[in-house]
């Protein structure tokens, strides 16, 4: 433990210079923070106070802190990368969500009415926005952020400072964590998609009965009309699926994650 100013040494500087590479990727990935409109040096300050904060929790001596130049760029390199891998696990969930608002939205017909993202200052759907807004709502609502700080805590005791793995082990993460983007999405936008697909049968079987009828003017209220109900009943699924992804992912941060990346 550390006490007060005087207890800081170069031992303590060392363990809390670590703490500060796994936390920094964390924090400038997690939800909220990652935005382009929080400047730098709020993101810069949030890295410190937090890695004081879990300096207590780690329990490591630094015995061969990595004196020459080269030898410090890998192991800083290491440190990153494992806390990339951390933020990873929950940015990913979010890319799932957006990317069902864009099938959702493209499908409804608003693939040509689209807003600025403030997050990424890329354009994006209103049916994206509105999924991701909703996804974040829920993200903070059940303490997700709280599975960070816990999960960096715990990466200390499974992967010692120095020592990242390289391993088929990891690769299987990669696969698993790009996977779950499109497994979430679909069921997200699944029962939007059944609908629209409904009632693209049905304009379809309209148009051979009734060719006098101007389907092109009448699909685009009904398609944006009925998607728009059925998100707003659908919204229960949302938040069910969303809810045991986001918890998932927090335990598997702890559970899953880490240890792979250790075998």
């Amino acid at each position: 433990m550390i006490d007060g100013v005087t207890g800081w040494n170069l031992a303590v500087f060392q363990n809390w210079l670590i703490v500060v590479m796994r936390v920094a990727p964390v924090i400038f990935m997690m939800p909220v923070f990652h935005s382009r409109n929080i400047p730098v040096r709020v993101k810069a300050g949030m890295t410190l106070l937090i890695s004081l904060a879990l300096l207590p929790a780690v329990h490591y001596e630094m015995k061969a802190f990595p004196s020459e130049p080269l030898g410090f760029i890998f192991f800083a390199a290491g440190e990153i990368m494992i806390g990339f891998l951390l933020g990873l696990t929950i940015r990913l969930v979010f890319a799932g969500v957006q990317l069902a608002g864009e099938i959702a939205g493209f499908q409804m017909g608003f693939g040509m009415a689209r807003v600025m993202d403030p997050n990424s200052s890329s354009e994006s759907t209103v049916i994206t926005e509105f999924y991701y807004i909703v996804a974040l709502l829920l993200f903070l609502a059940i303490d997700g952020h709280h599975w960070f700080f816990r999960s960096l805590a715990e990466s200390f005791r499974h992967l010692r400072p120095g020592e990242f793995p390289i391993n088929p082990g990891l690769v299987e993460l990669f696969l698993t964590l790009s996977g779950r983007i499109f497994t979430l999405a679909v069921k997200i936008a699944a029962p939007i998609l059944a609908v629209l697909l409904l009632i693209k049968v049905a304009l379809g079987i309209s148009a051979r009965m009734a060719p006098q009828v101007n389907l092109l003017m009448t699909s685009f209220p009904l398609t944006i009309g009925c998607g728009l109900v059925f998100i707003s009943l659908s919204l229960d699924i949302f938040w069910a699926t969303l809810k045991g992804t986001l918890e998932d992912s927090g335990r598997g941060m702890i559970n899953t994650v880490l240890p792979l990346m250790k075998r």
